[in-house]
């Protein structure tokens, strides 16, 4: 049997039920648990070896080539396959990391071998975020990538929850050097699973067109979305809710708890919250599998949970802020999924991992810069007001995106 009768065999199968998923599935959960854990013993070991300037310094420094490279990892993806991508990373990572540890059974972590590290871990996830997006549609039918979404989310959920404990066991068992030894563990576990993936090749008309400079597959990437339909405004509406929803839910919330005196057990209640919510929201698409009208419905719930952030800085109780706290994760939870089910589904598969990018250039690397605005702005008009201006901005991106005849009618494959 060839390959591309496994993959006209595969739509039979839902995605919880697909070996071929479950494999990929696996991988990418040893892989962020394997992530939580190294940003665990990162931040231990810079707190313990140098001052708190040096600390930021050694967890901020990473982000500046994820921001400067992520474009050209969705080039690299689209060039040479997604997966190629995603091992070459995992493997990068695994060796890095084990490295670190070994070295550490002679010396003590010096600030500039942890900046060295962060930068490395910078430009793998340039790479590795963009590829992994590109992924599902590669090993799944299109009718199960909403299903793959939830799952995805279930195990970025699942990741959170496992991967600072557990490094914080392996730190204080072992200190950062056994923490850096468990995180390449956990990468090497999914290497042999990634291996194992069989893959869908592309189209012979998409994978026949002649490769140009890495400059021109790009400004065809961008080109590409800029005049999709569909694409373009949901880009958009990812960009601008983003920007609103980063600041509030992450230096705001501490903010805000401090504001109100509710004290680390508050914001504990409310961060579980927001989990809890972003979990039933993974969970509900991994079983359904396919929302009807998704696109009217990723734009409907963003707004429900942009009406949660504005009303969130006026709660009076952690109780309520819990409360709010879960909806605003399911129903923006449920928003994401179906986003990147739609991207996955509409997007032509060559140009796949150049879309991604820019997708993920928004979540990871332009949404953070909010993070000084927020500060600045709390400090200058408290929480209220800057929750209420984040939310407006964030129903901003998906207000404009309904104005799209194609993204409001926009339906994922049965």
């Amino acid at each position: 049997m060839t390959v591309t009768d496994v993959a006209t065999e595969a739509p039979e199968r839902p995605a919880h039920r697909d070996g071929n998923v479950l494999r990929w599935l696996s991988a990418y959960t040893a892989s962020m648990i394997g992530d939580s854990v190294y940003y665990m013993a990162l931040s231990w070991a810079a707190a313990r070896s140098g001052s708190a300037t040096q600390a930021g310094l050694v967890l901020a420094v990473g982000s500046i080539p994820r921001a400067l490279l992520m474009l050209g990892g969705g080039v690299l993806a689209d060039r040479i396959g997604p997966r190629r991508v995603v091992i070459g990373s995992d493997a990068a990572r695994c060796l890095v990391v084990l490295g670190l540890a070994g070295a550490l059974l002679f010396t003590s972590p010096a600030v500039w071998m942890l900046i060295a590290v962060a930068l490395v871990f910078g430009v793998v996830d340039a790479l590795f975020l963009p590829a992994v997006g590109a992924l599902p549609p590669r090993i799944t039918a299109a009718g199960q990538l909403a299903r793959v979404q939830g799952l995805r989310g279930l195990a970025a959920r699942t990741a959170n929850v496992v991967g600072a404990p557990l490094g914080g066991v392996a730190v204080a068992a072992g200190g950062p050097r056994l923490a850096f030894a468990a995180a390449g563990v956990l990468f090497a576990v999914s290497l042999p699973l990634l291996l194992s993936l069989r893959i869908s090749p592309l189209p012979a008309r998409e994978a026949a067109e002649p490769a140009g400079t890495a400059w021109r597959d790009l400004a065809d990437g961008l080109r590409y979305i800029r005049r999709h339909p569909v694409l373009g405004p949901l880009m958009l509406a990812i960009g601008l809710s983003e920007l609103g929803f980063a600041g509030p839910t992450n230096l705001g919330l501490v903010l805000l708890v401090r504001e109100r005196g509710w004290g680390a057990s508050g914001m504990g209640w409310v961060v579980a919250a927001f989990g809890i919510g972003a979990g039933a929201s993974a969970l509900l698409l991994a079983v359904r599998g396919r929302v009807p009208r998704a696109g009217l419905v990723m734009c409907l719930t963003v707004l429900v949970g942009a009406a949660g952030i504005g009303a969130l800085a006026y709660v009076p109780s952690v109780g309520l802020a819990a409360t709010v706290a879960v909806s605003i994760g399911l129903f923006v939870g449920l928003g994401g999924s179906l986003c990147g089910a739609l991207t996955q589904t509409i997007a032509d598969p060559a140009y796949l991992g150049r879309v991604t990018s820019v997708s993920t250039l928004f979540t990871h690397a332009i949404a953070p810069l909010s993070y000084p605005v927020t500060g600045a702005a709390v400090a200058a008009w408290g929480t209220g007001p800057v929750f209420v201006t984040s939310a407006a901005v964030c129903a901003s991106g998906v207000v404009a995106a309904l104005a799209f005849t194609r993204l409001r009618r926009a339906e994922l494959p049965r």
